[in-house]
């Protein structure tokens, strides 16, 4: 079991911003950017391109739903979108509310944020995912 499937579970706690039955949503805890968020599948697929078609559809749908929100609550022009999938072998998407493309450095410094500013975000941005 991944750390993302844990996570998903409840086992492990986490900053959530959005859950249905099949997918969830959560605050990365070393962002790259305030806001930056990752989606996952709560069925365990490594690799995002071997998701059955209606669950790979199903997280994209759920992922725009999260992005308009991260959109309306944090101060970007856009929300940038990325798929790696390299540190852990759970499929899983990236989105980080950008104004410029710099800001999609990973390999950038990450943030260390409070936990109170972790939770602010999550929250402001739980409360608009519709």
């Amino acid at each position: 079991m991944t750390i993302f499937s844990k996570i998903a579970a409840g086992e492990i706690p986490s900053y959530k911003v959005a859950e249905d039955e099949n997918y969830y949503a959560f605050l990365d805890i070393n962002p790259v950017v305030e806001g930056h968020t990752l989606v996952i599948p709560k069925k365990e697929v490594d690799y995002i391109f071997d998701l059955e078609q209606n669950d790979y559809a199903g997280l994209w749908a759920f992922a725009h739903k999260v992005a308009a929100a991260i959109k309306e609550v944090m101060p970007c022009q856009r929300v940038g979108v990325a798929v790696m999938g390299m540190e852990v072998p759970h499929a899983h998407i990236h989105l980080l509310p950008i104004n410029s493309e710099r800001d999609m450095n990973f390999f950038k410094p990450h943030l260390k944020l409070e936990a109170a500013r972790m939770q602010q975000i999550a929250d402001a941005i739980a409360a608009v995912v519709k």
